[in-house]
C-alpha cells in the first residue's frame, strides 16, 4: 500500500477495471460512497442485474438497500427536473447525472426509471446470502441437496459432538503419574466451541499436542457427517463451500468454469465494511471476481473489531497490498464538528493502530463550526478528560471494582444531569432545539457494565436505555418462563409456589409465606386455567389472558410498569413469549416440547438477531451501549467511562485456547504444549493490543460534538488500557502494550489545545435528577379521546361460525381467550353432524351404497382430520406406488400429529381409495392420482380485506350474504334452503369489517377443450377435504357408504354452515384468478366447489347416484354470485345494506 494514497472524488472518474480499495475513516460516508456509486454505474448502463453490493451484517444489508433505493430515487427526480430546466443542485453525484444534452439526460433517465423499477431483484446481500444464492444458482455443478435447512449457528450439536467424543475417549481415562487425565470436560468444551467457530489450521504439531489435535479433527469429520444427516447447513458452510469449489487444485476445471459464470453474471461488484472481512470470504471474492470483473472494496481497518466473530483484518491488508491496486483515501469527515476533530487529532494523529498498514489520518471537516451551543464553561469544551485524583506517593493503589468504577459512574451520572439542565443548544439540520436525553450516548466495554450505569441513570430520574446485545434467554424472565411452563404443565403445590415468586404473580417471600389456603387455592385456580389457555389456544392467547385485568388483579403489564424496571423486565416477558409462539406454531409443540425448547435456548443464551433483548422503550432516553454495538452510528455526545481500563490474565494462567498469525496465516493454538507457547501467545497478546487501540478509535469517533472520557490510575489496569497508551505514547507512531507511568495527563503537552479540557473530579456537583426537556411540569394521565372501532377484526370462517357451532356442542368451559393469528387460519371445521339415530340412511337401492366405509375403523375428531389434510397436503398423486408414498408421508405426519394407536400404514391404506375415487363431472371423472402436480396447488393461503381492510369504508353483514344467495341460487339448487340457516340470529348480524383469513385445502386446474387459436384452456376448482362422520354416534353403529349420498351431504354442509366456507373460499380463488389468470372470465374458468367427504369414498368402486359418487358433493355457485359477493365483501357493493 503507497503511505500517501489518493483522496477518491466520488463525482470524478468511475472505477472501472481491476480492484479499487476506498479507505475510509469514521465519519467519511461509506454507505453514501457506495450507494452513489452504485447509482453512477447503473445511470452508466450497467444493468443492475450484473451490479453486486456485498456487506457483512443484516441491518448493514437493509441500510444499504434503502440508500440505494432512496439516491435512485433521488437520481429520476432530478433527472426529470433538469429536462424540464427546473433542477436546483443540492447534491453532488445528482448534479454530475444532470448534466449533458437532453438525449444524454433522457438515456439516464430510462436507465434510472428501469433500474428503480427492477429493484426488488437487485443483488444487495450479506456474505452469507450471496454465496447462498451462487450455490442455488450453480445447480448441478454444487450437487445441492433440496432437503437441507439452512440454520444461523449449530452450538447444541457442536457440544453433542463433543460431549460423545469426550465420554468415548478421555471421560474413563486414568489419571496419569503427573496429574489428571490428558484433557478435563471443560477444557474440552472450550476447544470444541473455539474450534468449530474457526475454519484454519491448529498449533502447534507436536508430540504433547497430539491428543487435542486428534480431538479437533475427530471433531470437526463428525460435526460434518452429523449435519449432513440431519440436514442442516450453517452459513459457515455456504462460505466453506463455495470456497472450496472456487479453491479447489483436484478439479482447476470446475473451479475457472464456476469462477467464469460468476464473473459475467456480475460485471462490478461493490463490497462495504471491507474490514471485517475473513480469509475465506476474501478467497472467495479474490477466485470470483480479482482479475475479471470491476471489484470496489470500501473499508476502514481502523475500524476493524471483529476478531471475536473471525473477522481478519490482515486479510483486508492482503488484499490492500497485492499488485495493481488501486487505492484511495474518503478525506472529509461529515459527522464530527471541527473543534471536536482537531482534540481527536491531538490524541489520536499519525498513530498506528496495531499494525503499520493501520495509521490514524488527517479528515477534513464538512461543519464549519461547532453545534453545541450555549454551554457552561464546566461543559464547554469538544474533548473532555475527567480524573480520578491519582494516590499521592506511597498511599495504596484504588481498587477498580470496589473504588474506581463506582467513582466514575456516581461522576458519570452527576455530569450527565448537569448537563441536561445546563440550557444547552444543539443545531441538527440548521435548526437549533435543546438538548435532549437521547442526544446523549454512554459507550462501554462490556455489558455487565452498561448495566450497571444504566441503573445508576434510572436512579437518578434520567431517562435511560440499554441497547444490550445480552441474550434475552440470559435473563430472569427467561428463567421465570421456565417455572411458569413447567407449573402449567404440572400445577402441583410446589410448582405453582415457584410461579407465585416470579415475575408471571410477584409476591414477596414474606408473601407467599403468610399467604392464606384461600389465596393459595386462588393461584392454583388461576395457573390452571392458564394451562388450559395455553393447551387450547396457544402462547400468544395465554400472554393475552394474563394481560387482562380482573377483580382481583391488576393485569400482567400493568403491575410490572407499576414497578422500577418494569419495563425492561415486561420487554423481556414479550419477547420470549413471541419466540416460544413461533417456535409452538412452526413445530406443533406441546408444553412439554416448549419447555424442552426453551431450557436449550437458556443453556445457550448465545447470539442471534432473535435472542438480542429488544429495546424496553423507544422514549426520548440516554443510550447506554457497548463500542462494538454502537459502530456505525453516530451521537452528538458520548460519555466513555472504561476505556483506561484494561483487564488482562496473567500469561501462566490463561490456559484457553487462542488465534495468531503465524506466517500470515490465522491459526488456532490449542492449550497444552508449553515449549511452543510463549512465541505464539506474545503475538495474540500484540494483536488484541492493537484492537484495543481500534475499539477506542471507534469509541472517540461515534461523537459529532462531544467527547467525555475518565482516565483513573490503577496499577495493573490502567497501565494496559488503550487510552492510556493513546494518551502517553509521546508521539511515537506505534503505542506500547503499556505504559507504568504515575503522571497526571494535564501534563501532556498533546492536551495543550482548547478543544480539549482536562478535569479534576471532584465531589458530586450536582445530585439532582435531570429535568427532561419540554415535559409537562405535572404529569397527568393521557385521555384516550380517539374512537375504537369494534367491529373491526381479522377473522376466518371458522371464527364467523363459532358462535352456532358451540351452540350445537354446549359451550366450552374453557377460559375465554382471544384467537390468535394462527388458529385463525388453521382452526378445525369439522363439525359432526350425524344421522338420526333410529334410523337407516335415506338412500335409493343402488348397487355398492351399504359397503363399509374405508374410515370406517378410524378416529373422529378435530384432530385426526388435521392429521387427513395434512397427509393429502403432502403427498405426491404423481407417484408410481400412491400405497407407499402415503404411507411415507403418513409416517412422517404421525410423528408430529400421533393418533392414538393408528398406524401409518393403517391410515395410508384408509386414505387411498378418495385418492382413486372419480370425482364425478365437476372434474370430468378425473381421480386425485390423476391430477399432476402441476394441475394441483394444495393449501392456498389467503388474506382479504372485508369492507376495505385497514381503512374500512363499509358496513357489510353477513345477512347481506344471505340476500345475496336468494337472488342467485336455482329452485332446485342442492343448497336452496342454505339462505334461511344462514338468517340464524348467531350468524346474520355479524359484521364483516377488516380482514378474512384462511387456506383453501387445494385448486385443481381441469384441462378444458383448446381454444379457437388452440392455446390451452382450463377451468379451477375448489377442493375442500372433510373427514365429517355423517353416520350415528351410538357406540358400535357402522359407517355406511349410504350416509355420503348427495341429499346427506347437502344437509350437512348446511348445518356446518360449509356453503358459506365454500363461497368465501371462491371469492378468493376469484380474486387470485384475477392476477394471474391471462384473459381471466368468471364464467369460464371459476369451475366450482367439490368437498370431499372422504369417509364415503371407496375408490373406483365407489357407487354412484344420480351420476355423483358418494363422500364427493360437487356444487356450482353461480359465476355472477361469486363477482358480486366479493364486490359486497369489499364494500364497493352496497345495495341493501343496513
Amino acid at each position: 500500500m503507497s503511505s500517501a494514497p489518493t483522496p477518491f472524488d466520488v463525482t470524478g472518474e468511475l472505477p472501472e477495471g481491476g480492484t479499487w480499495v476506498l479507505e475510509a475513516s469514521a465519519g467519511t460516508g461509506k454507505t453514501y460512497t457506495i450507494a452513489a456509486l452504485a447509482v453512477r454505474y447503473l445511470a452508466a448502463g450497467i444493468p443492475l442485474s450484473e451490479l453486486m453490493m456485498v456487506t457483512f451484517t443484516r441491518a448493514a444489508t437493509q441500510e444499504l438497500r434503502e440508500r440505494i433505493r432512496s439516491k435512485l430515487a433521488q437520481a429520476e427526480a432530478g433527472l426529470r427536473e433538469a429536462l424540464a430546466g427546473a433542477y436546483r443542485p443540492d447534491d453532488a453525484v445528482i448534479d454530475l447525472l444532470c448534466r449533458g444534452n437532453p438525449e444524454e439526460l433522457q438515456q439516464r433517465l430510462r436507465r434510472i426509471g428501469r433500474a428503480l423499477a427492477d429493484f426488488d431483484a437487485a443483488t444487495i446481500a450479506t456474505t452469507h446470502e450471496f454465496c447462498g444464492r451462487m450455490l442455488d444458482g450453480l445447480g448441478v455443478l454444487d450437487d445441492p441437496d433440496p432437503q437441507v435447512r439452512q440454520v444461523e449457528e449449530v452450538p447444541e450439536l457442536v457440544r453433542e459432538v463433543a460431549a460423545d467424543l469426550w465420554l468415548r475417549k478421555y471421560a474413563t481415562s486414568a489419571p496419569t503419574a503427573d496429574g489428571p487425565p490428558t484433557m478435563s470436560w471443560p477444557e474440552a468444551d472450550e476447544i470444541a466451541r473455539r474450534a468449530a467457530e474457526f475454519d484454519g489450521p491448529l498449533a502447534p504439531d507436536s508430540a504433547e499436542n497430539r491428543t487435542r489435535l486428534g480431538f479437533v479433527t475427530a471433531l470437526r469429520s463428525q460435526l460434518f457427517e452429523r449435519k449432513r444427516d440431519r440436514g442442516l447447513r450453517t452459513f459457515e458452510d455456504l462460505l466453506t463451500r463455495l470456497r472450496d469449489i472456487l479453491c479447489n487444485p483436484a478439479d482447476p476445471k470446475l473451479a475457472d468454469e464456476v469462477a467464469q459464470r460468476l464473473s459475467a453474471r456480475f460485471t462490478h461488484v461493490l463490497i462495504d465494511e471491507f474490514q471485517d472481512t475473513d480469509p475465506v470470504q476474501w478467497q472467495v471474492v479474490e477466485a470470483a471476481f480479482i482479475g475479471r470483473s470491476t471489484v470496489v472494496l470500501i473499508g476502514d481497518p481502523k475500524q476493524a473489531i471483529y476478531s471475536f466473530r473471525g473477522a481478519d483484518v490482515y486479510a483486508y491488508l492482503e488484499a490492500v497490498g497485492q499488485p495493481g491496486v488501486h487505492v484511495h483515501t474518503l478525506e472529509r469527515n461529515y459527522r464530527s464538528d471541527p473543534g471536536l476533530l482537531a482534540a481527536l487529532d491531538a490524541v489520536l494523529g499519525g498513530a498506528e493502530l496495531g499494525d503499520p498498514r493501520i495509521a490514524v489520518r488527517p479528515v477534513l471537516a464538512h461543519h464549519p463550526h461547532n453545534r453545541l451551543a450555549n454551554l457552561d464553561a464546566e461543559h464547554d469544551a469538544p474533548f473532555r478528560l475527567r480524573v480520578h485524583p491519582l494516590p499521592p506517593p506511597g498511599e495504596s493503589i484504588p481498587q477498580v471494582r470496589r473504588t474506581l468504577r463506582p467513582r466514575i459512574t456516581e461522576d458519570l451520572v452527576s455530569d450527565i444531569s448537569a448537563l441536561l439542565q445546563s440550557g444547552a443548544t444543539i443545531e441538527i439540520d440548521g435548526e437549533s432545539r435543546s438538548l435532549r436525553a437521547s442526544d446523549v450516548a454512554v459507550l462501554v466495554k462490556s455489558n455487565a457494565l452498561a448495566e450497571s450505569i444504566r441503573g445508576a441513570l434510572q436512579a437518578a430520574g434520567i431517562p435511560v436505555v440499554h441497547a444490550g446485545a445480552t441474550s434475552v434467554y440470559g435473563t430472569r424472565e427467561a428463567k421465570d418462563w421456565l417455572t411458569l411452563l413447567r407449573a402449567l404443565e404440572q400445577p402441583r403445590p410446589g410448582t405453582i409456589r415457584l410461579v407465585a415468586l416470579s415475575s408471571f404473580v410477584g409476591w414477596t417471600l414474606a408473601e407467599l409465606t403468610e399467604a392464606s389456603e384461600t389465596a393459595l387455592n386462588d393461584l392454583s385456580a388461576r395457573v390452571r386455567g392458564w394451562a388450559r389457555v395455553l393447551a387450547r389456544h396457544g402462547v400468544a392467547a395465554l400472554m393475552e389472558t394474563m394481560n387482562a385485568p380482573t377483580d382481583d388483579h391488576p393485569g400482567l403489564a400493568a403491575r410490572l410498569l407499576s414497578e422500577p424496571g418494569g419495563e425492561r423486565r415486561l420487554t423481556d416477558i414479550r419477547h420470549i413469549a413471541q419466540s416460544l409462539h413461533a417456535a409452538r406454531s412452526r413445530d406443533q409443540l406441546g408444553v412439554t416440547a416448549l419447555i424442552e425448547w426453551l431450557t436449550e435456548r437458556c443453556q445457550e443464551a448465545g447470539g442471534g438477531d432473535e435472542r438480542t433483548r429488544r429495546l424496553d422503550t423507544d422514549r426520548d432516553a440516554v443510550q447506554v451501549m457497548t463500542v462494538h454495538r454502537s459502530k456505525g452510528l453516530e451521537f452528538p455526545i458520548v460519555y466513555l467511562p472504561d476505556q483506561w481500563d484494561r483487564w488482562l490474565r496473567e500469561a501462566h494462567e490463561d490456559t484457553r485456547p487462542f488465534t495468531f498469525h503465524a506466517d500470515g496465516t490465522r491459526t488456532l493454538f490449542l492449550p497444552g504444549a508449553a515449549a511452543e507457547r510463549p512465541d505464539a501467545y506474545a503475538e495474540h497478546r500484540l494483536e488484541q493490543a492493537g484492537e484495543d487501540l481500534r475499539l477506542l478509535y471507534v469509541a472517540l469517533t461515534r461523537a459529532q460534538c462531544q467527547v467525555v472520557a475518565w482516565y483513573a490510575f490503577n496499577g495493573s489496569n490502567t497501565p494496559r488500557g488503550a487510552l492510556t497508551r493513546m494518551l502517553f505514547r509521546a508521539g511515537a507512531a506505534a503505542p506500547a502494550q503499556q505504559y507504568p507511568t504515575r503522571v497526571h495527563p494535564r501534563e501532556l503537552p498533546q492536551l495543550q489545545l482548547p478543544q480539549l479540557a482536562v478535569q479534576e473530579l471532584t465531589a458530586v456537583h450536582n445530585p439532582f435528577p435531570a429535568r427532561v426537556p419540554d415535559d409537562p411540569d405535572t404529569l397527568q394521565v393521557r385521555r384516550f379521546e380517539r374512537s375504537t372501532d369494534e367491529e373491526w377484526r381479522r377473522t376466518s370462517y371458522s371464527g364467523l361460525t363459532a358462535a352456532t357451532h358451540q351452540a350445537q356442542h354446549g359451550a366450552d368451559d374453557a377460559v375465554p381467550a382471544p384467537v390468535s393469528d394462527d388458529e385463525l387460519a388453521a382452526s378445525s371445521d369439522e363439525v359432526e353432524v350425524a344421522a338420526d339415530e333410529t334410523a337407516a340412511p335415506h338412500a335409493p337401492a343402488v348397487d355398492g351404497l351399504a359397503a363399509a366405509s374405508p374410515m370406517a375403523e378410524l378416529p373422529r375428531g378435530a384432530d385426526f382430520g388435521t392429521l387427513v389434510h395434512t397427509v393429502y397436503e403432502h403427498f405426491d398423486p404423481a407417484a408410481a406406488d400412491l400405497r407407499a408414498e402415503l404411507s411415507r408421508v403418513a409416517a412422517e405426519t404421525l410423528l408430529r400429529l400421533p393418533s392414538g394407536e393408528l398406524t401409518a400404514t393403517q391410515l395410508a391404506e384408509a386414505m387411498l381409495p378418495a385418492v382413486l375415487t372419480p370425482l364425478g363431472p365437476v372434474a370430468d371423472g378425473l381421480r386425485l392420482a390423476d391430477i399432476p402436480a402441476k394441475d394441483r396447488l394444495p393449501e392456498l393461503d389467503f388474506e382479504y380485506p372485508l369492507a376495505g381492510g385497514d381503512r374500512p369504508t363499509a358496513r357489510v353483514l353477513l345477512r347481506q350474504v344471505a340476500d345475496l344467495l336468494r337472488r342467485h341460487l336455482a329452485a332446485d339448487d342442492p343448497l336452496a334452503d342454505y339462505p334461511d340457516r344462514l338468517g340464524d340470529p348467531e350468524l346474520a348480524e355479524q359484521v364483516l369489517r377488516g380482514f378474512l383469513i384462511g387456506s383453501i385445502d387445494a385448486v385443481l386446474r381441469i384441462p378444458e377443450e383448446p381454444t379457437t387459436a388452440g392455446n390451452p384452456a382450463y377451468r379451477y376448482l375448489v377442493v375442500d377435504y372433510k373427514t365429517n362422520w355423517l353416520g350415528s354416534l351410538a357406540p358400535g353403529a357402522p359407517l355406511l357408504l349410504s350416509h355420503y349420498t348427495r341429499a346427506a351431504m347437502a344437509e350437512a354442509m348446511m348445518a356446518a354452515h360449509y356453503p358459506l366456507q365454500a363461497l368465501l373460499y371462491a371469492v378468493a380463488l376469484h380474486r387470485y384468478l384475477r392476477w394471474r389468470q391471462p384473459g381471466y372470465d368468471p364464467g369460464q374458468h371459476l369451475g366450482g366447489v367439490a368437498y370431499l367427504f372422504v369417509r364415503g369414498m371407496a375408490g373406483e368402486d365407489t357407487p354412484t347416484v344420480d351420476g355423483t359418487p358418494t363422500g364427493v358433493f360437487s356444487w356450482y355457485p353461480p359465476a355472477a354470485l361469486v363477482v358480486e359477493l366479493s364486490d359486497l365483501l369489499d364494500g364497493s357493493s352496497m345495495e341493501g345494506a343496513a
